[in-house]
């Protein structure tokens, strides 16, 4: 699964002998260049150009072209070096591009040589800039990390090769120009525009997250770290970061600015910028110069449909895509990324004013002549001016971003699909069963405490790599984010939430009902037929809320209670996950009995782990590793305080899960940049019967059929 790049971010690198793909919207010199622990060069020795196209370990392309690849064997590389640095430029005197804010970003992807992804990194934020350290391959403690650096040069090739400390910058890049004159013929055009209403396929679904896929970037839960490589926030997902990543130093590099440098909010407020790593943006007719007002590393706003005061106007299905679903998809978690680096941005900016502030003072206190008098109060009347200044440009950059987020959300929202609409979303009432499998489901929403009213789907990628925990107990409140932002985030949530704190029986509800709501949407987005579900309650305390599914005929009774229900539903599972496996290995697929159901099922499983003995985990914990490969997917509602008890035999099965809760709850990690992202069920309005209609025109769709 390729990882999708931000600025500063980076990645590890799970093998030495690897392939550096560059594609451009124009002709482009790719090069290389080998550094020491500081990045400086030991000479020209150290660099790979058209002129010189083989260094030890490294091979770049002899002429410009749209596309290159480059190999690179690390292990083949001196001791002496630790960073291998990938050179961007413009060539000149061939009728191409002089900048490359002038055409579409370039993107850089890191592959084995079977051509699987590793890293994906999309160079935006480029405007009079004709040269450019695109990505480098960096040797910490032993191992090898890619970084994505999108550091360019307005001054070209010289002022980039002078900068990693060569003397003879001004002759090599004269040299590395005069061989690229030479191969001028050979010059790969760029390609040809898609047709209208298609745009590029990305070379890998996005991130992830909160963000799945991140790609899927979805997040992962805060108390577990970093996230595994198939999750992100999204936080996604995810995805989706590489480690290391942080609120500190790492939020300065997805910003692409240092905290402290953040200039004055135009007095217009800006123009709003939708260009992202994964949108399509339409070629500027310019190269536009770098605005002083513009924070460094955002990208100059792209050509598209204006409002009267000459902004961009947002446009739903505005990113890369094949299909106005993944278009969507691909927006959504821009959005995601677009936030996330814009609150860590201002974050990390408040940190900086904060720590610059306590600094000031205890400089101005540590001089005895300034500790009382006018003096000493006038240095800290300074300080606190400068303090004040730096947030308030800081929360004017930030308020800036919002605001483009916020009209960019009033535009996506009404246009997402049932698979990604929210339940009060008017796309429910017109509801008709699909004819194809959906490629994504909305799990909920993500925001965060700067700005409560925008609302992130959190959407995750079909089918479910991972099953779900539902935690009903009190923990799944309590271990929450701040006061304030919680009763926020409860205002529009049924029963007790709007008066206070639920109290168990409350959570346990919701816990279920919220299960529910999902099993309705898996049950909705698929073709009649193609999605069943089947639930486990050993106390029978889940009527209430499994009555749509059992009206509707989703599902056929109501569960049967104690130890032999446990036994019946994971004896039936576990023979269909066998015989399955079975037909695929073999590919024997007409040979499975003619009564196995073949449609993909979720198990629901109600206070979990009540009822269970040691042979139902076992089982269990096989259909948690072995279900979703062959459309198997599990759902826990159950209390984590109350399964401790059972002994650590559950850790493992309930961290492999993704943890969500019933009640608003800043529990979910991003590791992209540390943010705790609050967490919001995707539960119906209150008095809505939306479900109930949606599983009714399903029931009466399967019986047509």
């Amino acid at each position: 699964m390729t990882a999708e790049l931000v600025r500063g971010q980076n990645h590890p690198l799970d093998r030495t002998r690897v392939e550096i793909r560059v594609a451009a919207g124009g002709p482009v010199v790719a090069g290389v260049t080998l550094g020491d622990e500081q990045g400086r060069l030991s000479g020209v020795e150290a660099v790979a150009h058209p002129g010189a196209p083989r260094r030890t370990g490294i091979e770049v392309p002899r002429q410009a072209a749209a596309e290159h690849r480059i190999a690179v064997d690390l292990d083949a590389l001196s001791a002496a070096v630790h960073r291998v640095s990938v050179l961007l430029a413009l060539p000149t005197g061939i009728g191409g591009l002089t900048a490359f804010g002038a055409a579409a970003a370039p993107s850089v992807t890191v592959t084995g040589l079977d051509g699987t992804g590793i890293a994906r990194y999309t160079i935006t934020g480029l405007g009079a800039e004709s040269a450019v350290v695109a990505v480098e391959l960096y040797r910490r403690q032993g191992t090898w990390k890619v970084r994505a650096v999108g550091q360019g040069y307005a001054d070209g090739l010289p002022a980039m090769l002078r900068d990693q400390g060569l003397p003879q910058a001004a002759e090599l890049a004269a040299e590395i120009e005069e061989a690229v004159g030479r191969g001028q013929a050979r010059a790969v055009p760029a390609p040809a525009p898609l047709a209208a209403g298609r745009s590029e396929r990305p070379g890998a679904g996005p991130a992830a997250p909160p963000a799945q896929d991140r790609p899927s970037p979805a997040p992962a839960t805060a108390a577990d770290g970093p996230a595994p490589s198939g999750t992100g926030t999204g936080a996604g997902a995810g995805s989706a970061a590489g480690p290391g990543s942080g609120t500190g130093a790492g939020a300065k590099a997805a910003a692409g600015a240092k905290a402290g440098d953040l200039p004055p909010a135009p007095a217009d407020g800006g123009p709003i910028d939708y260009r992202h790593p994964r949108r399509r943006s339409t070629p500027a007719p310019a190269a536009p110069a770098p605005s002083a007002a513009r924070p460094a590393g955002t990208p100059p706003s792209a050509a598209g449909p204006t409002a009267p005061d000459g902004s961009p106007l947002p446009v739903a299905g505005d990113a890369a895509g094949w299909s106005m679903d993944e278009r969507l998809y691909n927006q959504v978690w821009g959005m995601f990324e677009d936030l996330a680096r814009s609150v860590a941005a201002y974050r990390s900016a408040a940190d900086f004013a904060e720590s610059r502030l306590e600094q000031e003072l205890d400089r101005a206190l540590a001089d005895p002549r300034h500790r009382l008098g006018t003096a000493g109060e006038d240095a800290r009347a300074t300080a606190r001016d400068k303090h004040a200044t730096l947030v308030t440009q800081a929360r004017a950059a930030l308020d800036r971003d919002l605001a483009q987020l916020m009209a960019e959300s009033e535009v996506v929202e009404p246009a997402l699909p049932p698979a990604f609409a929210r339940w009060d979303n008017p796309v429910w009432q017109g509801y008709h069963v699909p004819a194809e499998r959906p490629m994504a489901l909305r799990l909920g929403d993500l925001h965060l405490p700067e700005v409560m009213d925008l609302r992130i789907p959190m959407l995750v990628r079909l089918p479910l790599e991972r099953g779900l925990w539902i935690d009903s107990g009190p923990d799944s409140y309590a271990h929450g984010g701040p006061g304030p932002e919680r009763d926020i985030g409860r205002r529009e949530l049924p029963g007790a939430l709007t008066d206070g704190a639920p109290d168990e029986s409350e959570l346990r509800r919701l816990a279920m009902e919220s299960a529910v709501a999902i099993a309705a949407r898996l049950l909705a987005i698929h073709p009649a037929g193609d999605f069943a579900v089947q639930v486990i309650d050993p106390a029978g305390a889940a009527a209430p809320a499994l009555a749509p599914l059992v009206e509707s005929g989703a599902l056929p009774a109501f569960p049967l209670p104690g130890a032999q229900g446990v036994t019946a539903v994971l004896e039936e599972l576990t023979r269909r996950v066998e015989l399955v496996q079975m037909a695929v290995r073999h590919r024997a697929a007409d040979a499975l009995p003619a009564d196995l159901d073949t449609a993909e099922q979720l198990l629901i499983v109600h206070d979990f782990p009540h009822g269970f003995d040691d042979r139902a985990l076992t089982r269990l914990r096989y259909l948690a590793d072995e279900g979703p490969a062959v459309g198997v997917h599990l759902m826990l509602v159950a209390d984590r305080a109350q399964s401790r008890e059972y002994g650590p035999v559950l850790d493992p099965l309930w961290r492999s899960l993704l943890r969500i809760t019933p009640v608003p709850d800043a529990h979910l990690a991003d590791p992209w940049v540390g943010h705790a992202w609050t967490y919001e069920p995707p539960l119906a309005p209150k008095g809505s019967q939306v479900v109930r209609q949606v599983l009714g025109r399903l029931a009466a769709a399967r019986k047509a059929s």
